[in-house]
Protein backbone atom coordinates (compact mmCIF):
# COMPACT_ATOMS: atom_id res chain seq x y z
CA UNK A 1 0.00 0.00 0.00
CA UNK A 2 1.39 3.39 -0.98
CA UNK A 3 1.47 5.79 1.95
CA UNK A 4 0.22 9.36 1.48
CA UNK A 5 2.58 12.33 1.26
CA UNK A 6 3.77 13.11 4.79
CA UNK A 7 4.29 16.71 5.91
CA UNK A 8 6.03 18.19 8.93
CA UNK A 9 9.05 19.98 10.34
CA UNK A 10 12.61 18.74 10.59
CA UNK A 11 13.31 20.32 13.96
CA UNK A 12 16.91 19.08 13.99
CA UNK A 13 18.90 16.92 11.57
CA UNK A 14 22.53 15.96 12.07
CA UNK A 15 24.35 14.12 9.29
CA UNK A 16 27.44 12.40 10.72
CA UNK A 17 29.55 11.29 7.76
CA UNK A 18 32.34 8.72 7.41
CA UNK A 19 34.77 7.68 4.66
CA UNK A 20 35.02 3.92 4.24
CA UNK A 21 37.24 1.71 2.14
CA UNK A 22 34.88 0.49 -0.63
CA UNK A 23 35.79 -3.21 -0.52
CA UNK A 24 34.47 -3.58 3.02
CA UNK A 25 31.15 -1.79 2.78
CA UNK A 26 30.36 -3.52 -0.53
CA UNK A 27 29.86 -6.73 1.47
CA UNK A 28 26.65 -5.34 3.03
CA UNK A 29 25.35 -3.56 -0.07
CA UNK A 30 22.69 -5.56 -1.94
CA UNK A 31 21.90 -5.40 -5.65
CA UNK A 32 20.80 -3.39 -7.56
CA UNK A 33 22.66 -0.72 -5.55
CA UNK A 34 26.31 0.17 -6.09
CA UNK A 35 28.51 2.59 -4.18
CA UNK A 36 28.53 6.26 -5.11
CA UNK A 37 32.21 6.97 -4.56
CA UNK A 38 33.78 10.32 -3.77
CA UNK A 39 37.51 10.62 -4.43
CA UNK A 40 37.69 6.83 -4.37
CA UNK A 41 36.00 6.46 -0.98
CA UNK A 42 32.57 5.18 0.01
CA UNK A 43 30.55 7.77 1.92
CA UNK A 44 28.33 6.48 4.72
CA UNK A 45 27.04 7.76 7.99
CA UNK A 46 24.23 8.35 10.43
CA UNK A 47 21.28 10.70 10.07
CA UNK A 48 19.99 11.79 13.50
CA UNK A 49 16.70 13.56 12.95
CA UNK A 50 13.97 14.95 15.20
CA UNK A 51 10.64 15.26 13.43
CA UNK A 52 7.74 17.46 14.55
CA UNK A 53 4.05 17.56 13.57
CA UNK A 54 4.36 14.59 11.21
CA UNK A 55 1.05 13.73 9.56
CA UNK A 56 -0.52 13.24 6.12
CA UNK A 57 -0.26 16.44 4.09
CA UNK A 58 -3.32 18.66 4.40
CA UNK A 59 -4.26 17.58 7.93
CA UNK A 60 -3.89 19.96 10.91
CA UNK A 61 -0.67 20.02 12.92
CA UNK A 62 -2.34 19.03 16.21
CA UNK A 63 -2.85 15.45 15.01
CA UNK A 64 0.83 15.09 14.07
CA UNK A 65 3.41 13.01 15.93
CA UNK A 66 6.90 13.90 17.10
CA UNK A 67 9.84 11.51 17.23
CA UNK A 68 13.60 11.05 17.40
CA UNK A 69 15.01 8.87 14.63
CA UNK A 70 18.30 7.51 13.34
CA UNK A 71 19.17 6.09 9.94
CA UNK A 72 22.45 4.42 8.98
CA UNK A 73 23.03 5.48 5.37
CA UNK A 74 25.31 4.55 2.47
CA UNK A 75 25.58 6.78 -0.62
CA UNK A 76 24.60 4.71 -3.66
CA UNK A 77 23.64 4.70 -7.33
CA UNK A 78 21.42 2.33 -9.31
CA UNK A 79 19.82 1.98 -12.72
CA UNK A 80 16.10 2.65 -13.14
CA UNK A 81 14.50 2.40 -16.60
CA UNK A 82 17.87 3.00 -18.21
CA UNK A 83 18.60 6.08 -16.07
CA UNK A 84 21.25 6.31 -13.35
CA UNK A 85 19.68 7.35 -10.05
CA UNK A 86 21.40 8.38 -6.84
CA UNK A 87 20.44 8.38 -3.20
CA UNK A 88 21.15 6.39 -0.07
CA UNK A 89 20.71 2.77 0.97
CA UNK A 90 19.58 2.54 4.59
CA UNK A 91 20.47 -0.84 6.15
CA UNK A 92 18.78 0.05 9.43
CA UNK A 93 16.42 2.60 10.96
CA UNK A 94 15.80 3.32 14.65
CA UNK A 95 12.98 5.36 16.16
CA UNK A 96 11.57 6.56 19.46
CA UNK A 97 8.06 6.18 18.02
CA UNK A 98 6.76 2.83 19.25
CA UNK A 99 3.88 2.87 16.77
CA UNK A 100 6.15 2.90 13.75
CA UNK A 101 8.40 0.19 15.17
CA UNK A 102 5.40 -2.03 15.93
CA UNK A 103 3.60 -1.68 12.60
CA UNK A 104 6.67 -2.24 10.45
CA UNK A 105 7.17 1.18 8.89
CA UNK A 106 3.64 2.24 7.97
CA UNK A 107 4.45 5.90 8.67
CA UNK A 108 7.97 5.72 7.24
CA UNK A 109 9.06 2.95 4.90
CA UNK A 110 11.34 0.12 6.02
CA UNK A 111 11.69 -1.89 9.21
CA UNK A 112 12.30 0.25 12.30
CA UNK A 113 13.92 -0.77 15.57
CA UNK A 114 12.56 0.83 18.73
CA UNK A 115 15.21 2.81 20.60
CA UNK A 116 15.39 4.84 23.79
CA UNK A 117 16.91 8.22 22.95
CA UNK A 118 18.63 10.53 25.41
CA UNK A 119 18.97 14.05 23.96
CA UNK A 120 20.42 17.19 25.54
CA UNK A 121 20.57 20.41 23.51
CA UNK A 122 21.76 23.67 25.04
CA UNK A 123 23.49 26.80 23.67
CA UNK A 124 24.24 25.13 20.29
CA UNK A 125 25.74 22.10 22.04
CA UNK A 126 24.29 18.69 21.22
CA UNK A 127 24.44 15.38 23.04
CA UNK A 128 22.54 12.37 21.75
CA UNK A 129 22.76 8.71 22.64
CA UNK A 130 20.49 5.73 22.27
CA UNK A 131 20.33 1.99 22.72
CA UNK A 132 18.08 0.11 20.34
CA UNK A 133 15.98 -3.00 20.90
CA UNK A 134 18.79 -5.18 19.45
CA UNK A 135 21.48 -3.35 21.52
CA UNK A 136 22.74 -1.20 18.64
CA UNK A 137 24.22 1.92 20.24
CA UNK A 138 25.09 5.44 19.14
CA UNK A 139 26.62 8.26 21.14
CA UNK A 140 27.59 11.72 19.90
CA UNK A 141 28.66 15.08 21.31
CA UNK A 142 28.83 18.01 18.90
CA UNK A 143 28.49 21.76 18.70
CA UNK A 144 27.50 24.22 16.03
CA UNK A 145 30.51 25.70 14.23
CA UNK A 146 31.24 28.52 11.80
CA UNK A 147 33.91 26.53 9.96
CA UNK A 148 33.62 23.32 7.99
CA UNK A 149 36.02 20.52 8.99
CA UNK A 150 39.29 21.27 7.17
CA UNK A 151 40.30 17.60 7.35
CA UNK A 152 37.28 16.43 5.31
CA UNK A 153 37.78 14.98 1.82
CA UNK A 154 35.06 17.44 0.77
CA UNK A 155 36.73 20.76 0.12
CA UNK A 156 33.86 23.04 1.17
CA UNK A 157 30.55 23.03 3.04
CA UNK A 158 28.78 23.73 -0.26
CA UNK A 159 30.37 20.64 -1.80
CA UNK A 160 29.16 18.27 0.90
CA UNK A 161 25.76 20.00 0.94
CA UNK A 162 25.24 19.33 -2.77
CA UNK A 163 26.37 15.72 -2.39
CA UNK A 164 23.60 15.02 0.11
CA UNK A 165 20.93 17.24 -1.42
CA UNK A 166 21.30 15.30 -4.67
CA UNK A 167 20.92 12.06 -2.72
CA UNK A 168 17.56 12.83 -1.14
CA UNK A 169 16.05 9.43 -2.05
CA UNK A 170 16.46 6.60 0.44
CA UNK A 171 15.70 2.86 0.16
CA UNK A 172 15.36 0.50 3.12
CA UNK A 173 15.06 -3.31 3.15
CA UNK A 174 11.72 -4.76 4.23
CA UNK A 175 11.08 -8.42 3.44
CA UNK A 176 11.67 -9.16 -0.25
CA UNK A 177 11.60 -5.51 -1.29
CA UNK A 178 13.39 -2.21 -0.84
CA UNK A 179 10.96 0.51 0.17
CA UNK A 180 11.72 4.07 -0.87
CA UNK A 181 11.07 7.59 0.37
CA UNK A 182 11.96 10.91 -1.20
CA UNK A 183 12.68 13.92 0.99
CA UNK A 184 11.54 17.26 -0.45
CA UNK A 185 12.52 20.28 1.65
CA UNK A 186 10.86 23.68 1.24
CA UNK A 187 14.34 25.14 1.65
CA UNK A 188 17.73 23.43 1.95
CA UNK A 189 20.17 25.01 4.36
CA UNK A 190 23.04 23.30 6.17
CA UNK A 191 25.54 24.52 8.74
CA UNK A 192 28.84 22.99 9.82
CA UNK A 193 28.88 20.89 12.97
CA UNK A 194 31.99 20.16 15.02
CA UNK A 195 31.97 16.63 16.40
CA UNK A 196 33.72 16.24 19.74
CA UNK A 197 32.93 12.55 20.25
CA UNK A 198 31.16 9.91 18.18
CA UNK A 199 30.57 6.22 18.81
CA UNK A 200 28.56 3.81 16.66
CA UNK A 201 28.38 0.09 17.37
CA UNK A 202 27.33 -0.40 13.73
CA UNK A 203 30.39 1.24 12.16
CA UNK A 204 32.68 -0.11 14.90
CA UNK A 205 31.72 -3.72 14.17
CA UNK A 206 35.13 -5.12 13.15
CA UNK A 207 33.55 -8.28 11.71
CA UNK A 208 32.31 -6.01 8.89
CA UNK A 209 34.69 -3.05 9.03
CA UNK A 210 38.27 -3.99 9.97
CA UNK A 211 40.14 -1.55 12.17
CA UNK A 212 41.23 1.48 10.16
CA UNK A 213 38.72 0.97 7.33
CA UNK A 214 36.28 3.60 8.66
CA UNK A 215 37.23 7.21 9.33
CA UNK A 216 35.08 10.10 10.55
CA UNK A 217 35.00 12.82 7.89
CA UNK A 218 32.54 15.63 8.64
CA UNK A 219 29.17 16.57 10.10
CA UNK A 220 26.48 19.04 9.04
CA UNK A 221 23.37 20.40 10.73
CA UNK A 222 19.89 21.36 9.53
CA UNK A 223 17.24 22.97 11.76
CA UNK A 224 13.59 23.96 11.43
CA UNK A 225 13.06 22.79 7.86
CA UNK A 226 9.50 22.38 6.55
CA UNK A 227 9.41 19.32 4.36
CA UNK A 228 7.51 16.45 2.76
CA UNK A 229 8.22 12.73 2.48
CA UNK A 230 6.91 11.01 -0.62
CA UNK A 231 6.57 7.25 -1.03
CA UNK A 232 8.31 5.66 -4.04
CA UNK A 233 7.72 2.45 -5.95
CA UNK A 234 9.30 -0.58 -4.33
CA UNK A 235 12.43 -2.15 -5.80
CA UNK A 236 12.56 -5.93 -5.67
CA UNK A 237 15.54 -7.65 -4.09
CA UNK A 238 17.76 -9.30 -6.73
Amino acid sequence: MKIPTIHGIIERRMLINFCIEPQYIETILPQPFRLKLYKGKAIAGICLIRLKDIKPKGLPDFIGVNSENAAHRIAVEWEENGVTKEGVYIPRRDTSLKLNALVGGRIFRGKHYFAKFNVIEENDDYHLDFTSSDDTQIEIDAKKSVEFNSNSIFETLNEVSKFFENGSVGYSPNGNNFEGLKLETYNWEVKPLEVLHVKSSFFEDETIFPKGSVQFDNAILMTNIEHEWKSLEKIKCL
